[in-house]
Parts: C-alpha cells; structure tokens; sequence
C-alpha cells in the first residue's frame, strides 16, 4: 500500500537553491533550530557541569561598539566569561540562555584539541601524507600533509563560496544530512573521499600566498582521527563535553552513519559555547584538570600557522583556529564568533544570524572580532 508523503520542507531546496533552513527568510529559524531540524544528530550532556555566576563587569556593557552590535537586528546573543564569572550576557528577545544556536565552523576548533592530543601521543605526524593514514582518500588530498590540512593549506577541487548556491560547501550537505539529496544520499566519508584536484592543477600546492578555507579539511582531520586514534569519533565527543562541562547538550549534526560532521554541526547555547572554549583558554585541560587537547599543540598554534585573506591579512589561519599570536578564535558562517584569551583567561562568543541571499560577508566580523579580542584582553 502505497502512502501519500511529500519532502521535508526543512530540507527541501528551494527555487533559491538553498536549503530552506538556510534559505534568507528562514536562516534565523534554523540557526536557532539546527539540532533539531538536521536529519540525523547526537547529544551529549557532561558528567560535571563548568559553574558559571553571574558578576558582571560594568565595563563591558557601557562601551559603544557592545552597544552597537548587541542592537544590530541580526544579533542572538553574547557572553563573556572568566574563570567561573560571567562577566557580560545578553540576548535577543527571541532568544535566550537556554536556547542552542548553530556554531557552524567554530566547530572546527574541536579537530585542533583532538589531533593535538593524538599528536602529543605519537598516534599523528604532522608531516605524513594524508594517503598515507586514509588510503581511500582521492586525489584532492592524498598528497596533502597532515599540517597544510590544519592551517587550510591545500589547493583542490573543494570550494566555499556561499554567494555561488552550487558551490561544494553547499552540495556537501546532502552528505550531513542538511539538506535532501537529489539521487542516492552519499555517505559523509563517500563525498569526501571524491574530492579531486582542482581544474588544470597537478598537485595540491597552495600558491595563492594566503590560506584557501575548505570545510571538507575538517571532515578529512576528523576521519585521520578516527583511523589513528583508535576509537569512534562519538567516543571523542563524549569526552569533550565532559571536557568542556556543559550545561546543557553538546549537539552535533551528524551523516547517515552517524559520523559527525566536525566542520560545522554543532550546536550550543551561548554559555556553554564559552565554556568550550574556555578548553582552549585553559591551553587543552579539561573541568576535572585532566588534559583533553595539547598545551604543546596549542602553543605552536599561537606561532603558526598561514596568512589569512583581506581583510583578515592580520591574522593567521593556524591548526583549525584564527591567531594574532596571543588569542585563538574562530568564525562561523551565518554571523558567529568565538575567540579564547589563554594569557587572561577570558573567553568571549557572539552569535547573530545574517539574512542576507549568501549569508555571509566577511567584513561584518571585522568588528566583532575587534570588540571580543578587547574584552577579552582584560582591563
């Protein structure tokens, strides 16, 4: 017997060749809805909780560009935090402390904790070819050193251009169960695994002079993980929430086959985002002091790393993070920002949600990322 049935209309592409989540009139929606509108995803919730009071410094709310951004219309929400102090929080009428927002590629920075850790145990070089860990890997990567792979090194046949509704990043989320695919659904690890050079190159040298960002790199340093470390991928995000101490769910969105997708499906309140990456703050130490990352790992981040593109030019793309030297940070597609002081200790995010066709204009972050690495300098 056959049912009447019609699309999920939340994955559904539209006439703007969007997903209709990630679609302009409907973005802000499912930003704030993502963990639960992606086909597939996993929680996780921490044995102890990172206590977080309330003690504001009065400064951070009387300076003009908080007031500014805090008050633009695309804004969620942001938190400032120190140690165990919030030191600044406030949010959109719509939104709220206990609400999870989409981090998109701050996710990203989780892949430096973990191949720092598999690195400090020996378990991950970071002059091996990928090839050489993934042998199903395809010509887009196979090549690639490990570390060209961190700092967004690599010149292949992936592209991210969100004002291009065909581009790579955004067919890649039929492979994360983001949007509905046109024929047979490809597994996470399929899609990737058919990453080829790019038109007319012969191999995957990076010649651009500044960093080329590719989210498929995040998904191969995921898989590497996996392969070198011996355990699940959900195994290291049971442990990284009980690292972080969050208070509420550690969501991440996730393929068919329940890999998940570390580019940039995972989703946190406000407060918890801060406290994720307070593991940085803290240089990979974990709530309970055990180590979860690599201080050594995250030390070489702060040195390393390759040129970002105008009018980023002033930071470096460096293991899965943005770097001046001091801070690690890093940005979300839609209008997110996560930066993490280890001098200070101070950890401050911003979540907001652009409504523009593509989503995405780089100059917006300028000024947020100014603000945050302020703040998060100290008085």
């Amino acid at each position: 017997m056959t049912h009447m049935t019609h699309p999920n209309p939340d994955l559904s592409v539209g006439a703007d060749r969007r997903s209709r989540w990630n679609s302009a009139p409907h973005r802000r929606h499912g930003f704030h809805n993502l963990h639960k509108l992606t086909r597939y995803a996993q929680s996780y919730r921490a044995g102890q909780v990172l206590d977080l009071r309330l003690a504001t410094d009065l400064a951070i709310p009387q300076r003009e560009d908080v007031r500014r951004l805090t008050g633009l219309p695309w804004f969620s929400g942001m938190v400032v935090i120190e140690g165990n102090r919030i030191l600044y929080e406030s949010y959109a009428p719509d939104f709220g402390p206990d609400c999870p927002h989409s981090i998109m590629s701050i996710s990203k920075m989780s892949t430096n904790l973990i191949v720092g850790r598999l690195w400090e145990e020996g378990k991950l070089r970071l002059d091996e070819t990928i090839g050489a860990i993934l042998p199903w890997i395809g010509a887009g990567y196979r090549n690639a050193a490990l570390q060209d792979v961190l700092n967004m090194n690599v010149h292949n046949g992936y592209d991210e251009d969100y004002s291009n509704p065909d581009t790579t990043a955004l067919l890649h989320e039929a492979a994360m169960g983001m949007r509905l695919p046109t024929g047979p659904e490809p597994s996470n690890r399929d899609f990737i695994a058919a990453v080829g050079l790019a038109p007319g190159a012969e191999d995957t040298v990076n010649r651009s002079g500044s960093y080329l960002y590719k989210s498929a790199n995040t998904d191969v340093l995921a898989f590497a993980a996996e392969a070198r470390g011996g355990r699940a991928m959900g195994h290291w995000l049971a442990d990284l929430a009980d690292a972080v101490g969050v208070e509420g769910g550690l969501h991440v969105a996730t393929d068919r086959q329940g890999f998940p997708t570390l580019n940039g499906g995972i989703c946190l309140t406000a407060r918890d985002l801060c406290r994720y990456g307070a593991v940085i703050a803290r240089m990979g130490q974990g709530v309970d002091g055990r180590p979860f990352g690599s201080e050594a790992f995250l030390r070489a981040t702060q040195g390393g790393g390759v040129a970002m593109a105008p009018p980023r030019e002033h930071l470096r793309y460096s293991n899965q993070t943005n770097t001046n030297g001091v801070w690690l940070g890093h940005g979300g597609y839609g209008g997110q920002y996560l930066l993490a002081n280890p001098d200070t200790g101070r950890v401050a995010c911003f979540l907001s949600v652009l409504d523009d066709e593509s989503g995405y204009q780089v100059a917006y972050y300028l000024p947020i990322i100014a603000m945050l690495a302020e703040i998060c300098a100290g008085p």
